[in-house]
């Protein structure tokens, strides 16, 4: 069951991305003028990418950064949340808090 919920955490925001991106193309290209920024966010921020893409055609204002900022914060704890978990799996170490 955890390997089911860790697949569908790393594949569903990429999946989403392309599914998006091959349903409005064109609401991408208003919002990236290279591919390039677009590929680093699917690969490196996907939830970051998604959001971004869901607030820019209208402009950010408001709370679109408060919607920013909870994509970064689900994108952070993707990159760090891993070495918390597994701070106790070094050899000899032991942690407590």
């Amino acid at each position: 069951m955890c390997c089911l919920f860790t697949m569908f955490a790393l594949i569903g925001p990429r999946g989403l991305i392309v599914l998006w991106w091959l349903v409005q193309p064109v609401r991408w290209s208003a919002t990236f003028d290279t591919f390039i920024l677009p590929f680093l966010g699917f690969v490196f921020a996907p939830w970051t990418t998604i959001a971004y893409v869901l607030v820019f055609p209208d402009g950010i204002t408001g709370l679109d950064f408060l919607w920013l900022a909870l994509a970064i914060a689900l994108d952070a704890s993707s990159w760090f949340g891993g070495a918390y978990g597994n701070r106790n799996r070094l050899s000899g170490r032991t942690y407590t808090a």
